[in-house]
């Protein structure tokens, strides 16, 4: 057991899969010789060949046309988009084939991918390599998405990603790619996907969260316990299909929730989870649902960048605006 960061934990899970099941296949822009713009494939082409672990061209149709033919062939391939910003000319690959093959054959061929990206802000780059656009893909019937928000969990997710027989957007959120390390086993344990996961047990208020916003989050709720406020805090994990009972069940034993997410407010999956909560637990709630996010508008550049991310007073002014409600 070692302890290793986030981006480590992907590189771990996906060559325990290269080594453990010859299908799996590995390709991208830069992901071989250079080991990956972050390198979370450092490594792999030197150790599992340039057949399994293939660079491409600057073609991200291709790479996702490519994942869904080997797909439909029986591999299992993880194709990287470099950065969340670029994976827009993918998106008929992904819409329009790998989520629909299933259905489209009545079951008779699946669609065993992965589809990774390094998404969300944090890291003082241009608007292309800084957005959290998860809710487009959370949209799409036939796709998992998932965004794992430390180490464990990324090195269990993936596993779980790969495994899965349907596709999976894995996204990873790459301000913290390095900011913690944990004690992870490289056993080839997956976590469940469509899960949450309660990492804070309290009384007083939920906190809702997912991916980098989940460190704010957790240090928001430290700073609650000193004010007297007992937050629970659930870390979402996968946000399609999202574990709404985990959710309920808490704001059932709270009676207030606060969403905490990087990407724009408007038609988001915080929006989602808000209109669940409201539609199924409204009877339990002892104030409006609070919503802390990103502003609708283009992720700005770094200069501005902290002023666009939330933090952890943006989520602490929520909290006890929800907490004035008796």
């Amino acid at each position: 057991m070692a302890a290793i960061t986030l981006i480590e934990a992907v590189n771990a899970a996906m060559a325990y899969e290269l080594e453990h099941d010859q299908d799996v296949v590995l390709f991208g822009e830069d992901v071989g010789k250079n080991g990956g713009v972050f390198r979370a494939t450092d490594g792999l082409q030197k150790k599992y060949g340039k057949d399994r672990v293939i660079d491409t061209p600057l073609a991200e149709s291709m790479i996702a046309g490519l994942a869904v033919g080997m797909a439909a062939q029986g591999m299992k391939p993880i194709a990287e988009m470099q950065f969340m910003g670029f994976i827009f000319p993918a998106v008929d690959q992904i819409f329009c084939h790998a989520a629909r093959m299933r259905h489209r054959t009545r079951g008779r061929i699946t669609q065993p991918l992965v589809i990774r990206a390094p998404f969300g802000g944090g890291i003082h780059a241009p608007e292309h390599h800084s957005e959290s656009t998860e809710a487009l893909f959370s949209h799409i019937p036939g796709l998992k998405v998932v965004i794992p928000s430390n180490p464990s969990r990324a090195y269990g997710l993936m596993l779980a990603a790969i495994r899965d027989p349907d596709p999976v957007i894995f996204l990873e959120p790459k301000r913290v790619y390095r900011i913690v390390k944990h004690e992870v086993e490289d056993n080839g344990e997956e976590y469940p996907l469509e899960a949450c996961f309660v990492d804070r047990e309290g009384s007083d208020i939920t906190l809702i969260s997912w991916g980098a916003m989940m460190h704010e989050t957790l240090q928001a709720a430290e700073k609650l316990a000193a004010e007297g406020i007992d937050a629970e805090v659930i870390d979402v994990a996968t946000v399609s299909p999202i574990d709404m009972d985990t959710i309920l069940e808490s704001v059932e034993k709270t009676g207030r929730a606060c969403i905490i997410q990087e990407a724009p407010k408007s038609g988001s999956v915080g929006s989602e989870i808000a209109a669940e909560i409201a539609e199924k637990a409204v009877l339990s709630l002892l104030a409006p649902i609070g919503r802390v996010s990103g502003y609708d508008t283009v992720m700005p550049y770094y200069r501005l960048e902290k002023q666009y991310m939330p933090n952890v007073d943006r989520i602490l002014d929520e909290v006890r605006t929800i907490m004035e409600y008796k």
